[in-house]
């Protein structure tokens, strides 16, 4: 089933490509779109067409940070039919929240998740491609309109606590340091954005519940994007809740809002198996891990939620022919896959 994302992307994309020497439209047409992309926000297209038009452009530039400076340029009306129902939520939680429970109708790829802590609020964010890595110029696309979202909200001064990406760090991170002005850590565990506690629950002076409610009316009645299904929750959910150490149908029934058993029965009337898709995550997350060269095995094990490293050895040998061990040796061998610029 085709992932598919809105095309708003697109026309940002194009102004950003013209500043670097990049022509649009041939860029464009190598991944198999036309130029109707550029007029259009609203269209669904492959999410695939569109990382691989970001990843392109940045081997055409020497490795600019094109997926960032699309995210940056994000103003709240790029997020399409939900635009008015954030900009009327009392509080950065609340619009989150919305943004979380809407995400379809901006991408079937996106994950979202808050996770609290004593003095820190974690923003984690995930993008479901099938693809071993989403790649980062997609990740750092994402993780720049979610910065856009939180200024909004927060005031155009506000500054994270700091900013993470699973990618490696590129060679400059000029432009990173200029977008986000916070510490930046890169071969993290997670991708997302860190904030104080209080930032969350700042009032908003603009909000409008009625307005709000006006908005929500309104979203409701709009189509599902016909590719979300129940295996697809799964699986978004899964990619949050593994690097918790999160992995029973419990777990990701609550994390749904639904029973254990309910969840069973629905995958079950598709056909699917939850200890598969179970499977499918850890292994396309052990690609990821492996390939970006910065994590040990020992993290990797503990980020697929198994509790020995034993146990994740037996596992990946059953699934890859070798132990993750011989895997890593042979990715080091053939020389570390690093992003450029």
């Amino acid at each position: 089933m085709t992932t598919l994302v809105r095309s708003v992307n697109f026309s940002k994309y194009s102004t950003i490509a013209r500043g670097l020497g990049i022509d649009p439209v041939s860029m464009i047409q190598h991944v198999g779109l036309d130029q109707t992309c550029f007029l259009t926000p609203d269209l669904w297209v492959p999410e695939a067409s569109l990382a691989e038009l970001l990843e392109a452009s940045a081997r055409a530039t020497n490795g600019a940070s094109i997926g960032l400076l699309v995210g940056e340029s994000w103003r709240l009306s790029d997020f399409g039919v939900i635009s008015l129902l954030l900009q009327h939520q009392p509080t950065l939680r609340h619009a989150l929240t919305e943004l979380k429970r809407y995400r379809h109708l901006l991408s079937d790829s996106l994950v979202l998740d808050l996770v609290e802590y004593p003095t820190v609020t974690v923003i984690q964010v995930a993008l479901v491609t099938g693809r071993a890595s989403p790649g980062r110029q997609p990740v750092e696309m994402v993780i720049g309109a979610l910065l856009s979202l939180c200024r909004h909200q927060l005031g155009s001064r506000w500054l994270p606590r700091s900013v993470h990406f699973s990618h490696p760090a590129p060679n400059s991170m000029q432009i990173h340091q200029r977008v986000f002005h916070a510490p930046l850590e890169f071969g993290s565990e997670f991708d997302g954005i860190v904030l104080s506690k209080g930032d969350l629950d700042q009032l908003n002076p603009l909000c409008d519940p009625h307005m709000a409610g006006y908005a929500k009316d309104y979203i409701d009645l709009q189509p599902r994007n016909g590719s979300g299904t129940v295996t697809h929750d799964v699986r978004r959910a899964l990619h949050v809740l593994l690097p918790r150490g999160e992995n029973s149908i419990q777990q990701v029934g609550q994390s749904l809002g639904v029973s254990p058993r309910t969840l069973q029965r629905q995958l079950e009337h598709v056909g699917a198996n939850f200890q598969s898709l179970l499977n499918d995550v850890r292994r396309e997350q052990a690609m990821r891990y492996l390939n970006s060269q910065t994590h040990s095995i020992l993290q990797i094990a503990a980020l697929l939620g198994f509790a020995e490293t034993s146990v994740f050895s037996r596992w990946f040998s059953t699934q890859f022919g070798m132990p993750p061990s011989r895997w890593k040796k042979n990715l080091a061998s053939d020389g570390p896959q690093r992003d450029s610029a």
